[in-house]
């Protein structure tokens, strides 16, 4: 018998060797490749400025009774008093929208068109802060600032799902942690300006058409505030801490009720029912602002 092996079994170890290196080229290969359709986080900036709330009325809803602590999180409103909030009725559902048909750039995009907010009544302590804003979105660059005085909260608006559409973990893991504290003003001045408003929400875009609106008062500022027991990743701290809206009343046409059911996505209200919302009709727009001059960055 010979002690060399025949040639057939010499090519058939040869073969399961080369098989055995080409799957752990292609196993070391999958840890160190970015998963596919992996998104970049915009930058503050980017994201802000794009940030485009259509907010409709809803259907009645009081959730249980919870009670939260609230931190500001803007750099001009951080030496704010803590705010301690309960939770009241649902009045509105806030979606994102592009004004004028001027998109925002694909990598906001990708993550604005899921930015849906809840909005609660709420009451709570006067802030009695004085500020200077003016607008950050692109379209309405021509309208001029505004000084008003920062008086009693009137709603948290608070991130959820709308029919259980879920995104990506990189969108979730940055939308889940904008909460925004909505201060009612004085003075109140008028835009006066019309607008031309469509839908960014994959649920939505089918269901109401576009619309143009007559953009009046301001009403609210809403500035982003952290809810005690949600831990914020400091690069999305970055981007969240710069959202601030100013929501206008706005008369825009009637549309057919929309019925959805939402789900809390922020950690610290995970654990609340399932809701669910018919749109009725839409209330306000709310538009991105910068504070005393600080600008996000980026």
């Amino acid at each position: 018998m010979s002690a060399h092996p025949a040639p057939h079994h010499r090519a058939r170890t040869l073969a399961r060797r080369l098989f055995s290196i080409g799957l752990t080229v292609l196993a070391l290969a999958t840890v160190v490749t970015p998963p596919a359709g992996a998104l970049a986080p915009p930058t503050p900036r980017e994201f802000v400025s794009n940030l485009d709330l259509e907010c409709f009325k809803t259907t009645p809803y009081q959730p249980p009774a919870v009670t939260l602590m609230l931190r500001h999180l803007n750099p001009v409103l951080a030496g704010a008093p803590i705010e301690r909030v309960t939770l009241g009725q649902r009045e509105q559902l806030c979606v994102p929208v592009a004004k004028n048909n001027v998109s925002p750039p694909p990598n906001a995009l990708d993550y604005l068109r899921f930015v849906d907010l809840s909005c609660y009544r709420v009451t709570g302590t006067a802030l009695n802060r004085s500020l200077s804003l003016r607008h950050l979105n692109p379209v309405l660059q021509s309208v001029p600032g505004m000084q008003v005085t920062l008086t009693l909260p009137e709603h948290l608006c608070v991130p959820v799902a709308k029919n259980n559409m879920i995104p990506s973990p990189e969108v979730l893991g940055v939308i889940s942690h904008i909460d925004l504290l909505c201060y009612a003003h004085s003075p109140n001045p008028v835009m006066g300006m019309a607008l031309s408003l469509r839908q960014l929400n994959p649920v939505l875009i089918n269901q109401i058409p576009t619309a143009s609106v007559r953009v009046n008062t301001a009403r609210q500022l809403c500035v982003p505030v952290q809810k005690a027991g949600d831990t914020i990743p400091s690069d999305v701290l970055d981007i969240v801490r710069w959202v601030d809206l100013e929501k206008y009343d706005i008369v825009a046409p009637a549309i057919t009720p929309v019925t959805l059911n939402l789900r809390h996505l922020n950690p610290v209200l995970a654990n609340l029912p399932l809701e669910t919302a018919t749109l009725t009709g839409a209330l306000q727009l709310g538009v991105p602002v910068a504070k005393n001059g600080q600008v996000p960055p980026g």
